[in-house]
């Protein structure tokens, strides 16, 4: 039995139509900073427009996770895991391209973004019709001798699990000295700055080693000292000087050290100098005085506001086609003549969407619309189940405004099976107790260093031999 073939006639236009697909110039929409307002832009545009196919969305982070950066403080106290505060871009984009990779050079005229990638600085360059920075903040040491050198920061989850280790490393090693100077100068620990970062951390440490030292029969909790060192009059400047009292009140009760008027003038590694000419013989200087924005955002030939590019009310570079900015980066006008929206993490994701929003208006041709927001509130935990909260103007504090803190964030963190994680941490901290074990010790952070080391001599000995290569097959 003899089968004829098939013949299937498929129409011309259909083939035209899916060449064209694979054929057309794609809108490339590129995300660059992968914090709360980058990610927020891009879920935005991975549910809007990156499904499309002749739109390329990519988000450019120098992590592949989100990091939830309000609960970082309790990451370096123990309350939490790191793994608690961290979700997995991969896992929550699903449509748009995600990047890790450090961000080296912008270039406008061009419309490309020049970064490295991976422990071989692999070298990666993208084009863009449109680009969203959100790369948000650093650290500003303000040049300060010794600063950056010797100071603990607490901007990325490995800051936070170093401080915890650093204290735990700490007391072992009072633990074993004889010498009652030295022992005070290992268990000082000194916070630079006194705003919510500054203020959150210490309260965290404070109860960290003052609970944990009790585990330390040689060790008396009269040896431990923390301190505050403030440039205002009172703490929380954005809370009011009510709740700024009430947090320099509750500190000082549990023998944190205020001292206000006067700023960190340097840090050798074991003294702490004051503008005032009196210095604090302390192991550990805790850096939150300051931060600036990203070094790629200085060298944009746009106006900028206090190093932050300016945008107009729709999140666009008056003057420069395609080029967007918010959250830290982005001087955004609150309305009010000279006058900002600041670069809060609330702010910063909801600058974010609109931005995205007005992306897509620009390429499907819709109007642009403005940022508009009314802040909603701004909350803190001082330690020991405490708070101070300002929400809709009304002022709390106490157990309720921790209360408050815990569940309101609780509510922000991506993703239900983190949630679930932070609930059981928090109850079994309370049932419990924290954990005083290290995570990474001196010699796990030695070894990881000479083992990148070497993996970088290797890479550049094989790029000299490759160059080396090039050049004799091109002589001969």
């Amino acid at each position: 039995m003899q089968y004829s073939p098939i013949s299937i006639q498929i129409p011309i236009s259909f083939l035209r139509h899916h060449d064209a697909i694979h054929t057309m110039k794609k809108t490339k929409i590129i995300i660059a900073g992968g914090g709360f307002a980058g990610l927020y832009a891009a879920k935005y545009l991975d549910k809007r427009l990156a499904r499309r196919p002749d739109i390329e969305v990519t988000l450019i982070s120098r992590e592949n996770f989100i990091l939830f950066t309000p609960m970082l403080h309790e990451v370096a106290a123990g309350d939490l895991s790191p793994t608690d505060i961290v979700n997995p871009l991969r896992r929550i984009l699903r449509h748009v391209n995600v990047v890790q990779a450090d961000i080296q050079a912008i270039d406008l005229t061009t419309k490309k973004i020049r970064c490295v990638a991976g422990v071989r600085n692999m070298e990666l360059e993208f084009e863009f019709d449109h680009l969203l920075l959100t790369i948000g903040s650093e650290t500003n040491f303000f040049d300060l001798q010794g600063v950056r050198d010797w100071a603990v920061t607490m901007k990325s989850l490995s800051d936070a699990a170093l401080l915890r280790n650093r204290m735990v490393e700490l007391l072992e090693e009072a633990s074993l000295e004889k010498d009652e100077a030295t022992r005070r100068e290992l268990l000082t620990f000194v916070t630079a700055g006194g705003g919510f970062a500054g203020i959150e951390t210490t309260g965290a440490i404070n109860d960290f080693v003052r609970e944990t030292v009790k585990f330390y029969p040689s060790l008396r909790e009269e040896t431990i000292r923390v301190v505050v060192v403030h440039p205002g009059k009172f703490l929380l400047p954005e809370l009011g000087e009510e709740l700024g009292r009430y947090a320099e009140q509750k500190l000082s009760k549990r023998k944190v050290e205020i001292i206000k008027g006067v700023r960190v003038a340097g840090y050798d590694g074991s003294v702490v100098k004051l503008t005032d000419g009196t210095s604090i013989r302390a192991t550990t200087l805790i850096w939150t005085a300051g931060v600036k924005p990203s070094a790629a955002i200085e060298s944009l030939g746009c106006k900028k506001e206090r190093g932050r590019l300016l945008v107009n009310e729709y999140l666009s570079v008056p003057g420069v086609s395609g080029l967007w900015a918010a959250g830290d980066c982005a001087a955004v006008p609150s309305g009010e003549v000279g006058q900002f929206w600041p670069p809060t993490a609330q702010h910063g994701l909801r600058e974010a969407i609109t931005a995205a929003k007005n992306i897509e208006a620009a390429i499907v041709g819709r109007p642009l619309k403005p940022f508009v927001f009314t802040t909603l509130g701004q909350l803190a935990t001082i330690g020991r189940r405490t708070g101070v909260a300002m929400i809709f103007g009304f002022k709390f504090s106490g157990l309720i405004a921790w209360a408050m803190w815990r569940s309101i964030y609780l509510m922000k963190l991506p993703r239900l099976a983190k949630k679930l994680r932070v609930m059981m941490d928090w109850t079994l901290d309370l049932l419990f107790g924290r954990e005083i074990v290290q995570m990474i010790t001196l010699h796990d952070v030695q070894a990881l260093s000479d083992r990148l080391a070497r993996i970088r001599a290797q890479t550049k000995r094989g790029s000299e031999e490759q160059t080396s290569l090039a050049t004799n097959v091109r002589s001969s």
